[in-house]
């Protein structure tokens, strides 16, 4: 409820594809309209929306943004000038590319180690050198050479794009890699880290500046698979309880963040070769945060963003 007395006007934004795939809608538009708020799921290219009418627009499942990232930052800016746009602006921004991994990895953050290959570069003489170990970091973490590895664009979601190879593959990662930079989208090389076939991922969710729950996903990359079609690939999911390394680890990427701790993020962590969990990548744009499989996570989602609201503060520490 806001001070004059008129329900929260809350847009929980997504896109056509996405909006009936989104789990994680009805149990918050539920949840909010528990608490009184009206709730709305409009798209985010959608010319026809009044973003000012709402109170707050929070980004839920925007999945297609990929193919059109200029367009969707120039939308967030737009909108961030009508409303309260949550997350913000200039989370969003950094966020959508993963070369903020680098600037992780700077600030004592155990990342999966990552070399990216910028448009331009040639493609076979940049992964030949990552396959021989060019990159000083490479194997940290890694029991010798790596066997297989992953090829996969700095601007990208839900796994699309993105393929397993073994090394002995170098011609199909090479095709890979070159559409990529042929298209000029800044590419990533990394080991693929094998303990995820067996413990999976785990995310490690944070709602209103806090830890909420955790989910384990089981492996996403197949070896053979062709690329991802769709928003994203099908993913399993169950509930997990994050052991202490990996709260420390998710505590840490958390506190590296280069602005104020926005009011939800998933941290998604994998095991080395030595079983200590590494940031793969974080999700402050538009993650999935499995209200189905954390009791009450909906409601207290809810409640950060109405006191958010309330407050008029636009993070939320």
């Amino acid at each position: 409820m806001n001070q004059d007395g008129r329900a929260t006007r809350v847009a929980l934004v997504t896109a056509r594809e996405a909006l009936a795939l989104d789990q994680d809608l009805p149990p918050l538009v539920a949840a909010l309209a528990d608490s009184g708020a009206r709730v709305s799921t409009p798209c985010w290219d959608d010319g026809d929306v009044d973003w000012g009418h709402f109170d707050l627009a929070v980004l839920r499942s925007t999945w297609d943004y990929v193919d059109r990232i200029g367009e969707f930052l120039a939308w967030t800016d737009r909108c961030a000038l009508q409303t309260r746009l949550v997350n913000p602006p200039e989370v969003i921004r950094w966020n959508t590319d993963k070369h903020y991994l680098l600037e992780l990895a700077d600030r004592g953050v155990p990342v999966v180690p990552t070399t990216f290959i910028e448009p331009g570069t040639e493609a076979a003489g940049a992964l030949d050198a990552f396959l021989e170990g060019g990159d000083a970091s490479m194997n940290v973490g890694v029991s010798g050479p790596f066997a297989e590895f992953v090829v996969k664009p700095a601007v990208g979601a839900g796994s699309k794009d993105t393929a397993r190879y073994r090394r002995a593959e170098r011609a199909r990662a090479l095709a890979h890699l070159g559409s990529l930079l042929a298209a000029r989208r800044s590419a990533m090389l990394q080991p693929y880290l094998e303990a995820v076939d067996a413990h999976g991922e785990t995310a490690v969710i944070y709602l209103g500046g806090r830890f909420s729950h955790a989910i384990r996903k089981g492996p996403l990359l197949a070896l053979d698979a062709g690329l991802v079609e769709g928003l994203f690939a099908p993913e399993e999911i169950t509930p997990r309880e994050p052991e202490p390394a990996e709260h420390a680890v998710a505590a840490l990427a958390y506190g590296a963040l280069p602005f104020e701790a926005p009011v939800y993020a998933r941290i998604d962590l994998v095991r080395d070769a030595r079983a200590a969990p590494r940031v793969l990548e974080l999700e402050l744009t538009e993650p999935s945060l499995f209200f189905t499989h954390a009791p009450d996570s909906a409601r207290r989602f809810a409640d950060a963003l109405l006191a958010l609201q309330a407050t008029g503060a636009g993070t939320a520490r």
